[in-house]
């Protein structure tokens, strides 16, 4: 699957071995992590669960720092972490994931412990992990897409995935993938929500003002066309050009950066865990 930020592919880049998800966790790759929660929230049982969480630690209008923090915290821990860092935040992510659950009043029926639901998410961030590999790396070749997505169940069984509900093959994902899309709806409140991510207005002003329009045009570049088009944000053949263009230049200057610095963000969060479960404090 070559994804819409790669119309136009070079040839596949020659590598000494094959790549895992882990040389995607990149700092710069969180450009594209509001298109990404878009696409998680597509399926109106996810974008509900979110819109309707009575869980306010949770709330990215709320707490944005602390949400932005577990997210990316999850990330790492699920690429990089042991066995027991897994274990551990799989935990936490169940026990906060309870309390999320449709009411009678609620338009859809949901749970946040639903595995079905689940495996949307991990879908969603196994496919932004492959979009950021090949923009900031090239792309790939298909035995290398097929070992990358080998190395990528972790991003669901840390969730509440089981390990036999990931798709064994690359090409079954597809299949997982193309079907899934054809569930995207985006209700009014729900698509209120997540426009309000894209212009920021989560965070304090001046913020939203300086960068808000800007972090949109971003974000609609990142996400495909099919969640774009959903949501009905705009995008013509003079923004993909300015946006191929914007991608090539931050790749660019991102292959000058050492490995430990780009990743710095991530290994930051994983001993961030560790001083958490070691002083008692709270991971969520």
């Amino acid at each position: 699957m070559i994804t819409e930020l790669h119309r136009n592919p070079a040839p596949p880049t020659p590598r000494r071995r094959p790549p895992v998800l882990p040389d995607a966790l990149d700092s710069i790759g969180a450009a594209g992590g509001v298109a990404n929660v878009i696409m998680q929230l597509s399926w109106p049982e996810v974008g509900w669960g979110v819109r309707e969480s009575r869980v306010d630690t949770g709330n990215v209008y709320k707490r944005p720092l602390k949400r932005a923090r577990t997210t990316f915290q999850y990330l790492a821990v699920a690429t990089l972490g042991s066995d027991d860092d897994k274990r551990v935040y799989r935990e936490e992510v169940t026990r906060i994931h309870r309390r999320v659950h449709s009411t009678p009043d609620s338009p859809v029926k949901y749970s946040a412990v639903d595995p079905k639901l689940q495996m949307w998410v991990a879908a969603c961030l196994y496919v932004g992990f492959e979009d950021v590999f090949e923009w900031l790396h090239g792309p790939m070749t298909e035995s290398d897409r097929e070992a990358f997505y080998r190395s990528a169940p972790s991003l669901g069984t840390t969730l509440q995935v089981r390990a036999d509900q990931w798709p064994a093959t690359r090409a079954e994902f597809d299949d997982y993938w193309h079907e899934g899309k054809s569930r995207i709806r985006f209700d009014n409140p729900v698509r209120d929500h997540l426009v309000g991510l894209t212009e920021l207005r989560m965070l304090p002003q001046p913020t939203t003002v300086l960068f808000g329009r800007l972090n949109k045009w971003v974000t609609t570049g990142f996400l495909h066309r099919e969640f774009r088009d959903a949501l009905g944000l705009a995008w013509d053949p003079r923004d993909q050009r300015r946006f191929e263009r914007f991608l090539a230049l931050t790749a660019a200057a991102n292959r000058m950066l050492p490995y430990p610095v780009r990743t710095l963000t991530y290994r930051v969060l994983l001993l961030d865990l560790k001083w958490r479960l070691r002083t008692g404090r709270p991971l969520m």
